[in-house]
């Protein structure tokens, strides 16, 4: 379990109600911001990218201004150094310009990811400079209780495949020989994520099958039977056959020494979201692109499903803080699915913000 001696009373709480929550027992919970927060907030982002201190002095600044706030989330921080985060890791190049998140540099050769599968990935990732800045993160944030530091950026086996070996990854696809190299790159990028996942966790102190995370944002949820993320944008260019063959058995088995998984992607494939919905290995989902699905669809297959739909929500034109929080509520008392919502429409007062919280706790009790 979670160390209960490392973090402060209010964190602990809301472990405790999330956990309550995943057995079925209580509401469904809303996550409420303080005030608009932009997800990558670039501002000062290239000093902080190099510095781990000045990366968690900001990040404990979003973290703490809704640690004493009407909100179910937990306050969370992370290093946030971008998807490269692996990729980088594992020898690719790598930019950071003003304004911008990492870009990853030219892809890698054949040979020069096959040379990969000789290092010992454990020595190397532990000698990388974007982990050396990750662990240093986690040294420093281990003396805040105020705030979890979840583990970072890690993509998902498919994604880092695309971003290390560049776009030909998909005209491999699509003859035998190049399946087969397409094959061998995801058995050496299992073995490192696999390996930098176990890394992250231990530094964190976190077991093999609990988790908690912020999911790039100030708020997490604890995870009492899922140890891993998995983020798979890339996935939503394939077709049905291909995430079948080439992208599931590889997720399930990123998942299996974690426990289970939380899975997050962007765009729209209604096949993939039906198809991890139905993974036993998959328990929760967010969508970065929620606004391009029907909330009552998406809600529906969650409920059928068992599985937890853990998304922002974008709000109707002209929508206030009130009919936001009811017609949130309502979609998933009306549905029977179990959620975790993070509200893009909020109010300003922590009065107004106590009632939203209280309303939908009304509205989904039993949902």
């Amino acid at each position: 379990m979670i160390s209960s001696d490392r973090y402060s009373h209010g964190i602990l709480e809301k472990i405790e109600q999330h956990r309550r929550f995943w057995a079925g027992d209580g509401p469904s919970l809303l996550f409420i911001p303080r005030r608009p927060l932009e997800l990558y907030d670039l501002d000062g982002y290239q000093e902080r990218f190099g510095e781990p201190a000045r990366m968690l002095e900001f990040e404990l600044a979003r973290a703490r201004d809704v640690a004493d706030w009407p909100t179910d989330g937990i306050p969370t921080v992370r290093p946030s150094l971008g998807t490269v985060f692996v990729p980088a890791s594992m020898g690719q190049s790598y930019q950071v310009r003003s304004g911008a998140m990492p870009w990853p540099g030219a892809p890698l050769s054949r040979e020069a990811i096959r040379n990969l599968g000789r290092l010992d990935a454990r020595t190397a990732l532990q000698d990388a400079e974007l982990v050396r800045r990750a662990l240093e993160f986690y040294r420093l944030a281990r003396t805040e209780a105020d705030a979890y530091a979840y583990h970072g950026d890690t993509q998902g086996v498919f994604d880092i495949a695309h971003l290390l070996y560049g776009t030909e990854i998909f005209t491999d696809m699509v003859d035998d020989d190049g399946q087969a190299w397409v094959s061998v790159l995801m058995e050496l990028v299992l073995d490192w994520y696999l390996e930098i996942t176990r890394l992250l966790k231990e530094i964190i102190g976190e077991p093999a099958t609990e988790m908690v995370h912020g999911h790039g944002t100030e708020q997490g949820l604890y995870f009492p039977t899922a140890g891993s993320r998995l983020s798979e944008d890339t996935a939503t260019l394939l077709s049905p056959e291909m995430i079948e063959r080439d992208l599931l058995p590889f997720m399930e088995r990123s998942a299996a020494p974690f426990g289970r998984a939380f899975v997050h992607y962007c765009g729209k494939h209604d096949f993939l979201f039906r198809l991890l919905c139905e993974q036993p290995w998959c328990v929760a989902i967010d969508l970065g692109n929620p606004e391009m699905y029907d909330l009552g669809e998406l809600l529906g297959i969650c409920a059928e499903t068992g599985t937890v739909f853990h998304s922002r929500v974008a709000p109707l034109t002209g929508e206030g803080w009130r009919e936001y929080g009811k017609r949130l509520g309502a979609a998933v008392r009306e549905s029977g699915a179990r959620c975790v919502l993070r509200a893009t429409v909020f109010p300003e007062r922590r009065e107004d913000a106590a009632e939203m919280l209280e309303r939908f706790h009304e509205e989904t009790r039993g949902a």
